[in-house]
């Protein structure tokens, strides 16, 4: 893997913890030789991802819209900074630098943006890993959540175990290295033939 895309709260949360995995994350990809490609901001868990990579000897690419250049504080030290006129610009452009993508918490963009990519894996338009890095357990209830999609019948379990999830920002670029997509259909009524 040569770049890893990370959603992430552009707000820094209440818990210092999301800040230290932000370092240690940005940090990990770094000594890995793995360049960063995330939205840009020099603010929150963003500006905190990408000073981390920065400072261990990174390779960070940004990549904001226009509007938000001056609402998200566009990072200004980058490696390589691109300005893209829409948020559908801004996840397709993501998307086509990135060999994985890693949600980190935030809000209800990053959960968009990660949803997103994984229904493209779940649909074959690529076969990246996509991971949730689950600092103090703040995607086990949506974890808990996507069980639930699998036993009421709207996901089969393979495409469940797409999501890759971790404590630690090692284990989780550890799985990632390991990660072979599922070979099955997203239709599930199409499997019993109906």
């Amino acid at each position: 893997m040569k770049r890893i895309c990370v959603f992430l709260g552009s707000n820094p949360g209440h818990d210092s913890r999301y800040t230290e995995a932000a370092v240690e994350l940005g940090t990990e990809l770094a000594k890995r030789e793995i360049g960063v490609v995330y939205g840009g901001s020099g603010v929150g868990l963003m500006g905190t991802l990408a000073d981390a990579a920065l400072a261990a000897g990174g390779s960070v690419i940004g990549v904001i819209p226009e509007l938000l250049v001056k609402k998200e504080v566009a990072h200004h030290g980058l490696t390589e900074q691109y300005v893209v006129p829409s948020m559908h610009a801004r996840k397709a452009k993501m998307a086509e630098l990135s060999d994985g993508f890693i949600a980190m918490p935030g809000g209800i963009g990053t959960l968009e943006e990660f949803f997103e990519v994984l229904t493209w894996n779940q649909l074959g338009y690529h076969s990246k890993p996509c991971g949730l890095l689950d600092v103090k357990g703040y995607y086990s209830e949506l974890a808990g959540f996507l069980d639930k999609v699998v036993d009421e019948g709207f996901l089969v379990s393979e495409h469940r175990g797409m999501v890759l999830t971790d404590a630690s920002p090692g284990g989780l670029l550890d799985k990632f290295d390991g990660y072979v997509p599922p070979q099955v259909d997203k239709w599930i009524e199409k499997k019993k033939g109906l």
